[in-house]
């Protein structure tokens, strides 16, 4: 899956007409009236479905980053204006790289968690959900970064426990790590963010790359026997449609009837996020998923030259966003779905 993706750095950081981030105890600006999250407010764990703040099953559909280290170049008011007017969109994921090799966060803590501060304060203006992904890739096990997981997910939970628009994923893809590894992290991590955010929803991945283990050759009951011990949780699953068949169909069906599930990232490519197209295998995932109000999130709004990013190289230099003029096959194509989905 995204382990194999690696990346040459682009461009800076741009700045965005941005007003400063909130602080702890600072009034949070009310959302856009009929945006995502104004209309839906806190969600919250129905048995196995996302629901709203009335308690309706819903499904969100969006757009995750790329690594905001390589790709913070497309973060601008014109990306963010095409995301919400012109996509659709009810959810923005942050992917936020971890490791010193893809120069995430440990290269410079205080930098990218104030990065990751603009980007909820940006979705948070434009009345989008947005989920805040602790980036883990590789080492696979998330334990590794127990500590500074720890103190990253303090000071966002924090500074933006007000806000009913915040999901945390604590964990991205954890891969060559047992699950009960995997549940022990789970475990530590979300006690420090129910101590400042007792509310908002938490997300963690799942064994061998967030598939419930099904890429390890496991069995999904491993996890299904043995829970995370949290409320208002739920448990990720990615796929790579060129790659990952029927029976990742089947998985996702069978684990989406017992565990609440949502599906953080998927592309219609290959697992390197690159190659081939597969629209129709695509599409048997995305038909579950609506059936059954699953909620995801489509790898990457961005201009890598990967066929799964969904703007042609060269974009993210300019302002122009909207349409399909600047967009890759698959930018079309995921477009369309988002925009044609139903309304909650």
């Amino acid at each position: 899956m995204a382990w194999q993706r690696s990346v040459a750095a682009l461009g800076v950081a741009v700045a965005l007409p941005l007003t400063g981030v909130t602080t702890a105890g600072t009034a949070v600006a009310a959302l856009p009236a009929g945006s995502p999250a104004a209309v839906n407010g806190q969600l919250k764990v129905c048995g196995v479905q996302l629901c709203n703040k009335n308690g309706k099953a819903i499904q969100l559909r969006g757009m995750s980053t790329h690594g905001i280290q390589w790709f913070n170049g497309c973060n601008k008011s014109q990306w963010w204006d095409a995301l919400t007017n012109d996509w659709k969109a009810d959810i923005v994921r942050v992917a936020m790289y971890i490791a010193a090799k893809d120069g995430g966060y440990e290269t410079n803590p205080r930098k990218f968690t104030d990065l990751m501060h603009s980007y909820i304060e940006e979705a948070t203006r434009r009345g989008l959900y947005v989920l805040v992904d602790w980036h883990q890739l590789d080492p696979g096990d998330p334990n590794v970064y127990t500590a500074k997981a720890k103190t990253f997910f303090k000071e966002i939970a924090a500074r933006h426990k007000d806000k009913t628009n915040i999901i945390y994923d604590i964990a991205n893809e954890p891969n060559g790590v047992s699950w009960s590894k995997i549940k022990s992290y789970a475990e530590q991590l979300i006690p420090v963010i129910r101590a400042e955010d007792p509310d908002s929803l938490i997300i963690s991945g799942t064994n061998g790359w967030s598939t419930f283990g099904h890429s390890d050759k496991q069995d999904p009951s491993v996890v299904l026997n043995n829970k995370v011990n949290a409320t208002n949780f739920m448990y990720s699953f990615h796929f790579y449609a060129k790659d990952h068949r029927d029976d990742y169909v089947s998985v996702l069906d069978r684990v989406s009837s017992k565990v609440p599930v949502f599906v953080t990232e998927f592309g219609t490519q290959e697992a390197t996020g690159d190659g081939p197209n597969d629209f129709a295998m695509t599409q048997k995932f995305i038909d579950l998923m609506k059936r059954k109000k699953i909620s995801w999130a489509n790898w990457n709004f961005s201009d890598d030259k990967r066929s799964g990013a969904v703007f042609q190289q060269g974009t993210c230099s300019g302002t122009s966003f909207s349409g399909t003029g600047k967009l890759k096959p698959a930018g079309v194509w995921v477009r369309d779905i988002v925009r044609s989905a139903d309304q909650w």
